[in-house]
């Protein structure tokens, strides 16, 4: 076996052991923070019998329990059926909406490469809120209910599927046609949860590309996640999902996934405005890259962090880490348009410090 492929091998089982170890840290930090952030509004909203905090935990956590995207969807749809009696997944590509698998249909299959229309109606008004939305069956595409039935109660619930700063997939969800349970908030839940395990499902398969040796791939890889489970019915459709599948993409931290941020005024682009598009994009990508770094050291040294952060000597503990990650970010940034900008620095602060740089110890240096 050649030199390189056989240093490229090590490597990459090294971090495949490191990232497997911490996992289950992983599943755990994410369902108890969007627990955190949508706790509130399940108090107010969800039956107690139906939505508790020990099942909906318990949904969320079969949700992790893939390690596959195709897992976690079939499981987000499983359970659905919790707090809805009918539910149906959309993918999002070139702005056209295609069913993907439904549950709890009287013909499930049907669904597949079903074409919704997003064009109007409470679907629409996902696509440009970003946010769930509940609505009259009368505002949804007229043939999917002529062709599936209206639910009994004329009620209905669209909810996006958010990856990388962008609407992927569209869920749809009822009551059903003879009526029964149907628990709003709790299903914003699984599916807010849902798409921030895809992230980190994202964020994991970016971690091992950066640890494969310099030179190793030459062609950006695609992290979509419906990539392999996109359904299309015409050649020109496939096309299209090729192309928005092969297009580059910096992953978005999982705390985006769920509604946070996509930056923060103290990391924004210097004179955004006086950049051509093509150099703001650099800068954007560059950006994101640091935030991505940040998350994975916060992510894979949750104890550190915390008593780094306590007795304000973080950078001793996590120096390792850091400089590491610095040094990946200064082989892909350093020598660029955005390299004098040290974005890496700037999250460094933000994110792992949270704007306290007294945090970092004195042995800290930019």
């Amino acid at each position: 076996m050649p030199e390189n492929a056989r240093v490229e091998e090590i490597v990459r089982s090294a971090v495949s052991q490191a990232l497997e170890r911490h996992l289950g840290s992983m599943r755990e930090t994410v369902v108890q923070e969007v627990l955190r952030e949508i706790g509130p509004a399940l108090a107010g909203k969800s039956s107690p019998a139906e939505s508790s905090s020990a099942t909906l935990q318990k949904a969320v956590l079969a949700i992790q329990s893939g390690t596959n995207q195709k897992e976690i969807l079939r499981a987000l749809l499983d359970n659905t059926v919790l707090y809805s009696e009918r539910a149906a997944l959309f993918v999002i590509k070139g702005g056209a909406a295609t069913g993907w698998q439904g549950i709890s249909f009287s013909h499930n299959d049907a669904i597949k490469d079903f074409p919704l229309d997003v064009s109007s109606g409470l679907a629409a008004r996902v696509m440009q809120s970003r946010t769930a939305e509940g609505g009259s069956t009368s505002e949804i595409d007229p043939h999917f209910m002529k062709k599936f039935g209206a639910p009994q109660d004329g009620n209905a619930m669209v909810l996006p599927l958010l990856l990388k700063d962008k609407i992927s997939a569209l869920v749809y969800a009822d009551a059903g046609t003879d009526g029964g349970t149907f628990d709003a908030a709790a299903l914003d839940v699984l599916v807010r949860a849902t798409s921030a395990w895809l992230e980190v499902i994202s964020q994991r398969k970016q971690a091992q590309k950066e640890g494969t040796p310099e030179g190793a791939h030459s062609a950006p890889a695609s992290n979509d996640p419906f990539a392999a489970h996109t359904p299309v019915h015409t050649a020109k459709a496939q096309h299209a999902a090729e192309a928005v599948a092969a297009a580059p993409a910096a992953a978005m931290s999982a705390a985006a996934a769920w509604g946070g941020p996509a930056t923060s005024p103290a990391a924004e682009a210097p004179a955004a405005a006086a950049l051509s598009p093509e150099d703001a994009e650099i800068h954007r990508k560059a950006q994101r890259f640091a935030r991505l770094l940040m998350d994975e050291i916060k992510l894979y040294n949750q104890a550190k962090v915390a008593e780094g952060r306590k007795h304000k000597d973080l950078y001793d503990r996590l120096k390792e880490d850091i400089e590491k990650s610095r040094s990946t970010y200064q082989k892909r940034y350093g020598n660029t348009l955005a390299g004098t900008a040290d974005y890496f620095s700037q999250e460094l602060i933000r994110s792992l410090a949270e704007d306290d740089v007294s945090l970092l110890g004195s042995n800290f240096r930019r």
